[in-house]
């Protein structure tokens, strides 16, 4: 005959249950926090790693600066380390946003259906220049310095997918002549796959 569960130990799992939604962000938190912190929060971009990455001075904890990472998409990868080589037009779209950017004014806005950070402990952002009202994640689409990143859903996945497609047909910035093989990994594995046409 099996016993039923004690109030003791559904209290116990009911807690856990919560730590681990909260620890997540779904409740309060650092998800939580992060929105209250930077959520529509104008700050100064103090230094730019890549085209899609990017530190402005907030602090962030024991930090003086956050690192951004623009959300939904992904420009191509500068070297960092030794003997690191940069991706096919990788130093092109890091020049243009620390041309646009670097000690310049910037407005994030942080996806509301999503963990505000990545794996990295990066925020995830949409980034509007102030003075234009345009946002640089969607600038960087349409001119060809970054593709329209497909692995994960946001409020903009299909507009920046339109983006992408029509400065690929108009041959823009690196749509003029990039190969396959020089294409971020995960994209090669979706045209693969038949996923991306």
């Amino acid at each position: 005959m099996r016993r039923r569960p004690s109030a003791k130990w559904l209290i116990i799992v009911g807690i856990a249950g919560l730590s681990a939604a909260d620890h997540r962000g779904w409740l309060t938190g650092p998800a939580a926090d992060d929105r209250a912190r930077y959520q529509g929060v104008e700050c100064v971009v103090t230094y730019v790693a890549d085209g899609d990455t990017f530190d402005v001075d907030l602090p962030d904890g024991r930090k003086a600066t956050t690192r951004i990472r623009l959300w939904g998409v992904d420009c191509p990868e500068t070297a960092h380390g030794d003997g690191a080589t940069s991706a096919y037009f990788g130093e092109i779209a890091k020049d243009f946003v620390t041309e646009h950017l670097l000690g310049r004014r910037v407005r994030l806005a942080l996806d509301p259906n999503r963990a505000p950070r990545d794996k990295y402990g990066r925020l995830l952002s949409f980034v509007y220049l102030p003075d234009t009202g345009e946002m640089l994640n969607e600038v960087l689409v349409q001119e060809g310095l970054a593709y329209a990143d497909r692995r994960f859903d946001h409020a903009f996945k299909l507009r920046f997918q339109t983006l992408e497609k029509r400065a690929a047909r108009e041959e823009v910035g690196l749509w003029a002549d990039v190969q396959e093989k020089q294409m971020p990994a995960w994209r090669q594995r979706m045209l693969k796959a038949g996923v991306i046409r």
